[in-house]
């Protein structure tokens, strides 16, 4: 099946160019110079993947990004410039999945999109399991990792790649600590740099999107100065 990529630039050169590099290698392109078009589209018709870049008249990056993860939890690679450092890091602690500086190789490009659809992809047919795409049952969570899809009581919980990789991470091993350092190697791998207070925000999040299905939710516990770890579902008042 094809999957669809959504590019968002206000440089129409990197659109026509990125757009022709990808066509080529199989994949469905809608581009967008104009970033509130771009996200009455992203709602109407959702894609695979968007490549988003940054700096943007009229809705920038980082209020695109916003706006478009409050209905959804598609992949998405930010386009920055050199100078963006501060950006990245806020990108990333809003839901971004990865970065690319510009200028940029296109094959470079091409592969990180690759890696990230992967990421959320199952398994090929006929070859086994991996233990990252195994089913995880923990007390009320369930993580199916040949589909990315998460419930919690029996509710489904619409998770970022990242998010889906961290909470794996966490729930493969009840009653671990996990520290900072862990945690981004799971959700980002090494090819990316990411602070503390980033996987704190991801976290954040987690347990936000799962206190709109279960007010009472503790599953994951901080452990200050320490890390993370994930306690099997029971609630701190049991």
């Amino acid at each position: 099946m094809t999957q669809s990529i959504v590019l968002v630039d206000d440089d129409r050169n990197i659109l026509t160019s990125v757009a022709m590099a990808l066509e080529t290698e199989g994949f469905e392109v809608k581009s967008y110079s104009d970033p509130v078009q771009a996200l009455h589209g992203l709602r109407t018709a959702p894609p695979d993947l968007v490549v988003l870049d940054i700096k943007m008249p009229r809705l920038d990056g980082m209020e695109l990004l916003s706006k478009l993860r409050e209905r959804s939890s598609v992949p998405v690679i930010f386009l920055t410039s050199k100078e963006d450092e501060i950006d990245e890091v806020l990108g990333l602690r809003m839901g971004a999945d990865d970065y690319i500086k510009k200028p940029f190789s296109q094959r470079l490009l091409i592969e990180r999109i690759r890696a990230l659809l992967r990421r959320q992809e199952g398994p090929d047919d006929g070859n086994p399991l991996k233990p990252q795409d195994e089913t995880i049952k923990r007390g009320d969570l369930i993580l199916d990792g040949t589909r990315h899809r998460c419930t919690w009581r029996g509710m489904p919980v619409d998770l970022t790649v990242t998010e889906f990789l961290l909470l794996q991470s966490l729930a493969a091993r009840p009653g671990h600590v996990k520290n900072r350092e862990q945690l981004i190697d799971a959700a980002y791998g090494d090819h990316i740099y990411v602070d503390d207070r980033t996987i704190d925000s991801h976290v954040k999040r987690l347990r936000k999107k799962f206190r709109k299905i279960d007010e009472d939710f503790s599953a994951i516990e901080t452990l200050y100065g320490v890390g993370y770890r994930y306690n099997n579902g029971r609630a701190a008042k049991e």
